[in-house]
């Protein structure tokens, strides 16, 4: 039983010693990047560029350059607010969605010339075998053989379908 005690003490004392190692500092450098560090910045960061400090709430608590924390009572506003937006980043999602727009029109452009080109060829069949004139076609053996009224009925269907789709 002395040795739970124990144990649990020990887990309070890692619990509590970890939570120190939580303090972190964030101040925005020179070039306007976010800096995330365990140790106060540098004594060149003016004020109002450290955006968090550790123990914030303790007004007493002095940065190492010897500054007060008066960020404790000034409000979050004061502090310049840094996007965290990449414009490189946006700039190549921009280009890629552009060049993927650009292939969709021309996807759709080629589309609608070959949906051109067939209107042109289903009526192309069309006229031929709406006319009187006898119509032949090859067979598997090479041999010229005669269309019939059937697959001549049938070809028409399949023409005016096309046309009807793409024209």
């Amino acid at each position: 039983m002395f040795m739970k005690h124990i144990r649990y003490l020990l887990m309070a004392m890692v619990c509590l010693a970890s939570s120190a190692a939580y303090a972190q500092w964030q101040w925005v450098d020179k070039d306007g990047r976010k800096i995330f560090s365990d140790r106060a910045p540098p004594a060149d960061v003016p004020e109002k560029s450290i955006l968090k400090r550790p123990g914030a709430n303790d007004l007493s608590t002095k940065s190492t350059a010897g500054r007060v924390n008066a960020a404790a009572s000034a409000p979050v506003a004061a502090a310049p607010q840094v996007s965290g937006v990449d414009k490189e980043l946006l700039d190549k999602k921009k280009k890629a969605e552009e060049a993927e727009e650009a292939k969709r029109k021309a996807e759709k452009e080629r589309f609608q010339i070959a949906k051109v080109e067939n209107c042109a060829r289903a009526k192309q069949i069309k006229a031929n075998l709406s006319s009187t004139s006898r119509l032949f076609q090859m067979n598997d053996k090479g041999e010229r053989v005669v269309v019939d009224d059937v697959t001549r009925g049938a070809e028409l269907k399949r023409a005016q379908s096309v046309i009807d789709t793409d024209c």
